[in-house]
């Protein structure tokens, strides 16, 4: 298989406006096709902006509702998949969730997220309660996470155990926690042997300050494109090949004793 280009899209847009998010959002997705980027991932809650108060409840929608089917047609016309963060309503609750869009439109998997971080985020939505959500795209098996799961080792081990190759993270990670993106972030994809795609937001927000730093880690721990602390767009491929060479020589997976893990349960 052939490697998959894939564009972090690292930004803010502009909170409070779906309307300039999506606007935000196509044009990324078109900068990223000229690269041959066959996907594009958006951070935790792009479509509407995170430290947004009461807007969460007003902005959420459904996961078919509206501006999915706006994201559908960005898909569609550029022939790149988009995952990308959006509050979920699903009655008389909400979700921080995040979506993936297949290079054709249709919905490919919806990822509701398990650990809600700070006060905010436990007042504002309903926790998730599906820890592996994956989906396929050109032969590459994509698993769904939001920031602060990343942070659990037994989500992102669920997800290698489940065979995901690259694990889709958009985020809205903060000072001063900085050494999530540096550190944490290749660690996760050299102990687990897959990709990881770590997309965040940038720049002050009500009380939160998002750092940047997004990057594509690769099975090795080794950043293949890191962003810095601004507006950016940046690529990488997730090389399928190198994927499978890295876990032959890679024997954490195949040496795990499970019998000894059953405290942790």
């Amino acid at each position: 298989m052939p490697p998959l280009r894939t564009a972090l899209l690292q930004s803010s847009g502009r909170p409070g406006s779906v309307a300039e998010n999506l606007k935000v959002l196509d044009d990324a997705v078109g900068r990223a096709a000229a690269t041959g980027a066959r996907l594009l991932a958006a951070p935790e809650m792009f479509l509407t902006g995170y430290a947004i108060g009461d807007d969460v409840a007003r902005l959420a929608e459904p996961a078919d509702g509206p501006s999915a089917q706006v994201v559908a047609d960005i898909a569609a016309r550029h022939g790149v998949a988009v995952a990308y963060g959006y509050p979920e309503r699903d009655g008389e609750l909400v979700f921080n969730s995040a979506q993936l869009i297949a290079p054709d439109g249709t919905r490919l998997a919806n990822y509701r997220k398990t650990h809600l971080f700070g006060c905010f985020e436990r007042d504002s939505f309903t926790p998730g309660d599906q820890a592996v959500v994956q989906a396929e795209l050109d032969g590459v098996r994509i698993g769904l996470m939001i920031c602060y799961d990343v942070e659990f080792p037994e989500n992102v081990r669920a997800h290698a155990l489940a065979g995901t190759d690259l694990l889709l993270v958009p985020t809205a990670q903060m000072h001063p926690y900085q050494f999530v993106a540096e550190s944490v972030v290749p660690v996760r994809a050299f102990e687990n042997q897959m990709y990881v795609a770590y997309v965040n937001r940038v720049g002050q927000e009500g009380e939160f300050e998002f750092v940047g730093l997004s990057t594509l880690a690769g099975p090795d721990g080794v950043a293949r494109a890191r962003a810095g602390r601004g507006d950016e767009l940046i690529c990488a491929d997730v090389d399928p090949a190198f994927l499978a060479v890295s876990r032959d020589a890679n024997p954490y997976l195949s040496d795990r004793r499970p019998g000894l893990y059953t405290p942790l349960i």
